[in-house]
């Protein structure tokens, strides 16, 4: 005897022993109001729907002798008709009993994302069609982030969804350097004389567009957003001409589609030209094209939405039998699907429309293997020989968590141990065409199962930009020379570029440091021992950086760091020089014949310099602190009626210690520089690191008798000075050469200039 299971639209219910439903999760939005004016475009969701069961039921390979059938419920926008039809679905018989809840069952499969409050209910049978939306959350800030985007407009829905989603988002902000430069809110549903009244009070709105900065918007909410923001600004700019949100990029979430419908019809989506959006991922499915090229009013006597769809889409009607037409308005059937903009229809499968096609198949396979007797959850069932009729739909949860296959598009189908499906979003671009269609290209996706940092990906060669790829930043990058001063009242985000106090420079060694980077490849990069140029460029940042620890309140860690952070970070700076100058003096004395110093010659010994040089200073500053650690101490003797809270060094001796150590590195780097300072032109940089190093021993040999003649806070600021100075003697003499020929001289960056030798 045949089966009959009907895929319902709305909720589960087992009705008797012959006809069983089984809950989809989404009420298929067709309809737009109680008038019954369609949505044409959400059409498609039902005819998935309907190709994915008639594509089963000709399968041999699933279910056979079952055939699936599904029923889809019309809530006509009315509450009492949505009550009404689900009560039907949840009660076995046809009498209503609003109290009586014997044979409620719950939901299996949702393709749209639940709100989190729903799926903290612990309620198990719950499957989630589409991936968490904390998933598009990320993607919204990898893509800002990408295209370094940093004042943004919102337009939220007005709703709890709304409120939801600026609470999680606007913190991400903060944490990733975000701001918003305006948020507007959507009303969700507005009828004729609201939408009047908000036209009136227009003004606040029309203030928040002026904000060119402003490049990018994101907008969240549903389809309905987008129609009545084009209402809005269709009914202040109908003559279509230059607004405020014109040339913006517009990032539209999942739950987002352009539709078109009633007198909006003819506006166009102009403004949104170059849009990004996120949609449900999607493959083209072989023979759903054809499927739908096939569809005529006249296709099924059963669908009860087709002859509205087809009078809505074609913008035509079906003459009452027997009464004479009239006009030309009349509908012929031969209308053809793909002949509609895609505002209106389109060919090709949406996200929704696979998700609801997935949805469909994954059932199926559960109550396969669940009628399959060869099943591993078989032999739980209460009755393992039970028949598929007899099955109550709760007992499908221990096949479908575990179901596993290959649908028609190629792709692999299951769910993760959150009961949500396995997949990403796919990024688009919205390209409008001149016959007021649109086109949506492909240019990223954000795959969770990706290894880190291919998770989201973005072609920009392929997105179409509005005019030009927009800034969206408040402020650019101040200059050198100058700094941030944040603006009272504003945002983090938005500041003032005021120049350098007095005695404050700007820090240009990570400069330095990229730029090598970006020309690694470069001669003139490879020709100074690169990776000794990255050791040395990091640690002379990092000599920058250890000067703040003499500044502020003296505390017991800060003291610890204060001295061995000093010496350890400059030992490794002048390490650094000792081995490139040595490397370089050791290479061409194995050019002469018959040296011996060719297995010297190699990375090893300059990695060996510099480890081992640095291990010495770390053995110093380790014995230092064991011993005799500094200590925060009161100075109340060098400044009369003051009291000054300063690192004492603990023992003066390791202090000088660790300040000869340093010494005898610099003056061996100095004598090792000045040996080889004739060598040929192309590996000159002896003559530079000579330089360096006589300025960086004259601060240090003038720097000890000044550290002991002063007192009190003239002492750190005596040590920060010379910290600074040779820091910055370091690295002017030994880069900036190196970055003048790189930027301004880039002809002299080539193999032949190099290999030139003086005679």
């Amino acid at each position: 005897m045949e089966t009959i299971v009907f895929f319902s639209s709305s909720i589960i219910a087992f009705l008797g022993k012959q006809i069983i439903f089984f809950l989809l999760g989404e009420l298929l939005n067709i309809k737009i109001n109680s008038l019954g004016s369609v949505i044409t475009k959400y059409y498609q969701h039902s005819l998935a729907l309907a190709f994915a069961v008639n594509e089963i039921n000709k399968n041999a390979n699933i279910l056979p002798n079952v055939t699936l059938g599904f029923h889809i419920s019309d809530s006509y926008d009315s509450a009492r008709m949505t009550y009404r039809t689900t009560l039907d679905l949840i009660f076995k018989s046809h009498t209503f009993f609003p109290n009586y809840k014997c044979g409620k069952q719950k939901p299996l499969l949702f393709p749209n994302p639940l709100p989190d409050e729903i799926q903290t209910m612990g309620a198990p049978p719950f499957y989630s069609m589409v991936p968490n939306e904390n998933l598009q959350y990320m993607g919204i800030i990898w893509l800002l982030e990408h295209f370094s985007w940093t004042w943004v407009g919102l337009f939220v829905v007005d709703d709890n969804s709304g409120e939801q989603f600026l609470r999680i988002l606007e913190p991400m902000f903060s944490r990733h350097g975000i701001c918003s430069a305006f948020t507007k809110r959507i009303p969700q549903e507005v009828r004729m004389e609201e939408f009047v009244n908000q036209f009136n009070d227009a003004s606040p709105v029309d203030i928040s567009f002026q904000d060119n900065k402003a490049g990018t918007i994101i907008m969240y909410g549903e389809s309905f957003t987008i129609l009545w923001l084009r209402t809005f600004i269709y009914s202040q700019d109908s003559g279509n001409k230059e607004n405020p949100l014109s040339g913006k990029v517009w990032i539209m979430t999942m739950q987002m589609d352009f539709i078109l419908t009633g007198a909006a019809r003819g506006w166009g989506f102009q403004m949104f030209q170059g849009a990004i959006s996120f949609t449900i991922h999607t493959k083209e499915v072989p023979g759903f094209r054809e499927f739908l090229q096939i569809i005529k009013p006249n296709w099924t006597q059963g669908d009860g939405f087709l002859k509205d769809f087809w009078e809505q889409a074609f913008d035509c009607f079906f003459p009452d039998p027997g009464v004479p037409i009239m006009d030309d308005d009349s509908c012929t059937g031969e209308e053809r699907l793909e002949s509609l903009p895609a505002g209106l229809f389109e060919m090709h499968m949406s996200g929704h429309s696979y998700s609801i096609y997935i949805a469909v198949y994954a059932l199926a396979h559960a109550l396969h293997a669940m009628y399959s007797p060869r099943s591993k959850h078989r032999p739980m069932l209460v009755d393992s020989n039970i028949e598929l009729q007899n099955l109550k739909p709760w007992q499908l949860h221990l096949f479908l968590q575990d179901i596993s296959f290959n649908n028609s598009a190629g792709e692999t189908v299951s769910f993760n141990d959150k009961r949500e499906m396995r997949g990403g979003f796919d990024i688009m671009n919205l390209v409008i065409l001149p016959n007021n269609s649109f086109q949506k290209v492909k240019v990223g996706r954000i795959d969770p199962s990706a290894h880190e940092g291919k998770r989201f990906t973005v072609n920009e060669d392929r997105i179409d930009w509005p005019r030009v790829l927009p800034l969206s930043v408040c402020n650019e990058q101040c200059h050198p020379g100058h700094q941030k001063k944040m603006k009272e009242g504003g945002k983090f985000c938005c500041y003032d570029c005021v120049q350098c106090l007095d005695g404050k420079i700007s820090n240009q060694t990570a400069l330095v440091l990229g730029m090598f980077i970006k020309h690694r490849d470069t001669p003139i990069v490879k020709a100074n021992n690169r990776d000794l140029s990255y050791t040395l460029l990091i640690s002379l940042l990092l000599c920058f950086l250890s000067s703040l620890l003499f500044l502020g309140h003296p505390g017991k860690v800060i003291c610890l760091l204060q001295q061995a952070a000093f010496g350890i970070i400059f030992s490794v700076a002048v390490s650094c020089v000792l081995a490139k100058t040595t490397i370089v003096y050791l290479a061409f004395m194995a050019t002469k014949p018959g040296s011996r110093m060719k297995k010297w010659v190699g990375r090893k010994v300059s990695y060996s310099i510099v480890i081992g040089c640095s291990l010495v200073q770390i053995g110093i500053c380790t014995v230092w602190l064991a011993t005799f650690p500094p200590f925060p101490d009161l100075d109340m003797h060098s400044v009369n009626e003051e009291i000054i809270i300063q690192c004492n060094e603990g023992s003066v001796v390791m202090f000088y210690c660790v300040l000869g150590y340093m010494g005898i590195l610099a003056i061996s780097s100095f004598i090792v520089a000045f040996l080889g300072r004739k060598l040929p032109d192309s590996f000159n940089e002896a003559k530079f690191i000579t330089f360096s190093m006589l300025a960086f021993c004259s601060v240090w040999l003038s720097f000890i008798p000044t550290y002991l003649s002063t007192r009190g806070k003239d002492m750190v600021a005596v040590e920060i000075f010379s910290i600074l100075a040779s820091t910055a003697g370091l690295l002017g003499c030994i880069f900036c050469p190196k970055c003048y020929i790189i930027v301004l001289r880039p002809e002299l960056n080539s193999r032949e200039k190099l290999i030139r030798r003086k005679y």
